[in-house]
Parts: structure tokens; sequence; C-alpha cells
């Protein structure tokens, strides 16, 4: 009961971590315009994101407009855009095995060595999702601060952490995390199983050893004693 619990809990904060790396791949907010310099004060704020750049103005009026070329793009939005997919299917495909691996199901019916083990694999799946999301937005995050304690850009040009990358280190952090208890969840019953079978079998199969004959007792190295 409490192993079903705990992938219960498990499960539920990897579907969450999962559609936080969703919205974190379709938000334009990994770079945000840097309100830096003489003149804090502008009339529109720049987003850029891995498939468009909006500019939001003070009067609630936004403007996107999505990548021409994928070619011209730096690497690391490339990077991040084919990361955040592979994240995104590895994600679906983590919630499908585990579904079918979890003891609330009826999936693989009672074969528990197939259910642990597809169970298993789902956490594992989930700490790969964890791991895709994590290395595009820490990547992005490290060249937004490379760039802005570099002296040879421009100060329009200098860019902050948007809230995506906040956003997708608590969706990695989440997904690694819930598939490390997911994956501890499953019953060691094999282990155990070969040890109970090799120890039934040791002691089964061991021969008694033949006892040695008893000994006469003499009482040779006692004092003889006369008793009338």
């Amino acid at each position: 009961m409490v192993n079903t619990g705990m992938q219960l809990i498990s499960f539920t904060c990897a579907v969450t971590g999962w559609i936080m790396a969703i919205a974190v791949t379709a938000l334009p907010q990994w770079k945000v315009t840097a309100f830096i310099g003489s003149n804090i004060l502008t009339s529109e704020i720049v987003w850029q994101g891995i498939w468009m750049n909006c500019i939001y103005q003070t009067t609630g009026h936004m403007q996107c407009k999505t990548y021409d070329s994928m070619l011209a793009l730096p690497p690391d939005i490339q990077a991040a855009r084919a990361l955040m997919c592979i994240a995104i299917f590895l994600g679906w495909l983590s919630c499908t095995v585990s579904c079918c691996g979890m003891k609330c199901t009826t999936c693989a019916g009672d074969d528990r060595h197939a259910k642990a083990g597809i169970a298993l694999s789902g956490g594992v799946l989930f700490i790969l999702t964890g791991l895709c999301v994590l290395v595009p937005v820490s990547w992005t995050a490290n060249s937004v601060v490379q760039d802005f304690y570099n002296p040879n850009v421009p100060l329009q040009n200098k860019r902050e952490l948007g809230q995506a990358i906040y956003l997708g280190w608590v969706a990695a952090v989440i997904l690694m995390i819930s598939g490390a208890v997911l994956s501890s969840t499953c019953p060691h019953f094999e282990r155990e199983g070969y040890r109970r079978g090799y120890m039934g079998r040791s002691f089964a199969n061991s021969r008694p050893s033949a006892s040695d004959p008893p000994k006469p007792i003499t009482n040779s190295s006692l004092p003889l004693k006369e008793y009338v």
C-alpha cells in the first residue's frame, strides 16, 4: 500500500513536470530586456524564445514574430529546440510506460516481475526527460549571463533570464526527483527470492557430516579410589 501511494504521488508530480516542460517550450520569455543604463524607463519589453520574438508594450499591445530561418539561429536556440522536442516525446512515452507498470493498473496481468520492470523503465525515462529539459535551459542561461557581463555587447542587446528559464529548472528537478522515486518504489522481490531459493537449496543439498563415533570413557587419567 505504501509503494502504491508513492507511485501515485510520484507519477502525478512527473506528469505535472512534463506539462510544465511543454509550457516552457511554448513560452517566449527565455530572454527578456535588461533594464540597465541611464534610461531605466522604456515603453516596450522584448521577449526572446526558442520559437519566436515578442515585443510587449506598456499599453498592453503585444506583437510576436516567428523566426524566419532555423539555420541562422544561435547554437543554443537550435539545441534548445531539439532537446525540448525530445523531452516532450520522452515525457509522453514515460507517462504511457509508467501507467502500464503501476500497481493500481491491470496492465501486464498479475506478473509482478513484468510490472516492476515496466515501472522501473518509466522512472528512468522520466529522469531522461528531466535531463533533456535541464540541458537547454542551463545552456541558454549560461549564454545570457556571459553576454550580460561581456563589455563588447551593446547595452540594448543585453538580456536577462526570463520566467521560462526558472520554470524550466523547476520542471527538470520535478521530473528527475519523481522519476527517481518512481524507480525506487519497485519491489526487489527478484533478488530476495533468489536469496531464499539459494538458501533453501544450500540447506537442502548439504549433507550432514559424519559424526565421530562415541569414545569410551576411560578412567586412566583419574585416580582410582576404593569405596567400601
